[in-house]
């Protein structure tokens, strides 16, 4: 099924210790190239964020924001006990050396760099819970770009089918414009009261034909676009293969557009690359 590659998740979880908020964005990109703004204490569990990620996606720029906000009373203050006995040990032996020496205030110990601490909540539920809601933003942003994918669908198919409609009106007016031409290389000889060689008529003749042949581009133009359709049914990351196909369409647009020396033609062949360059900006976006 065809995805697009540019969309936009958020999911929020809340728990006892808290809230926590992941917001996804994805863009067009040749490759997958996924970015994470983490908290610093949500730093370690970014490995296994990478590897759910490329379960679900393929190719763009992902931005991964995770934002964490823990409740009241969640975090509290403690004491370093190994900074605390070194402490003490230090004052011990000044208090040695000095006779009546003041006692030490609690208060100005616990200023003492190092002692005080920061007692933090168990991260062990929170980087559970950070993974199980990045997953869920995961499927949100994937389900978001298949249906944009679903759009980008349609709009190609209708291209597809106008090649395929330019490419029929060419083949109906072949005969004709060939017809045409060899009625105005006559002419032609007429005003000119000139005589011409039946053979080497039929030589001019079989020139122009081979000149004005454009049944292979036609072909290959059919070709390609029942490619592109196939192309579009498959599963997987699809946008590559596309992009190559339209650069093929147009390839042939070109050789078309070289070999006209009709209006109608002519005009059949930027018709083409019209609906060739349509469909190709809208490639860029498909994963």
């Amino acid at each position: 099924m065809t995805a697009s590659m540019t969309a936009f998740a958020r999911v929020q979880v809340q728990e006892d210790w808290g809230n926590l908020v992941w917001e996804i964005r994805s863009v067009n990109h040749r490759y997958l190239e996924p970015h994470f703004r983490l908290p610093e204490q949500m730093r370690e569990i970014e490995p296994a964020l990478r590897d759910s990620l490329k379960k679900f996606l393929q190719r763009g720029k992902v931005e991964c924001s995770l934002k964490l906000q823990l409740a009241e009373g969640q975090q509290g203050f403690g004491v370093n006990e190994e900074t605390l006995e070194e402490l003490q040990s230090a004052v011990n032996k000044v208090e040695s050396w000095f006779i009546n020496a003041s006692r030490v205030n609690p208060l100005e110990v616990l200023r003492w760099p190092g002692v005080m601490v920061n007692e933090e909540t168990s991260l062990v539920p929170i980087h559970e819970a950070a993974k199980k809601g990045f997953e869920k933003a995961l499927e949100q942003l994937a389900e978001m770009r298949r249906g944009e994918g679903l759009e980008l669908d349609k709009f190609i198919q209708q291209r597809l089918d106008g090649i395929s409609e330019e490419a029929e009106k060419v083949r109906e007016v072949l005969p004709e414009l060939l017809a045409h031409q060899r009625q105005k290389l006559l002419d032609r000889l007429e005003e000119a009261k000139a005589e011409l060689d039946p053979d080497r008529l039929e030589q001019e003749m079989v020139m122009l034909a081979q000149k004005m042949d454009v049944d292979e581009e036609l072909d290959r133009l059919v070709t390609h676009v029942a490619e592109v359709k196939r192309t579009l049914a498959k599963k997987g990351a699809v946008g590559r293969r596309l992009d190559f196909l339209m650069q093929e369409l147009n390839r042939e647009a070109n050789t078309l557009s070289s070999k006209s020396n009709n209006a109608g033609l002519t005009q059949t062949a930027v018709n083409l690359k019209v609906l060739i360059e349509q469909m190709r900006e809208q490639i860029q976006n498909i994963e």
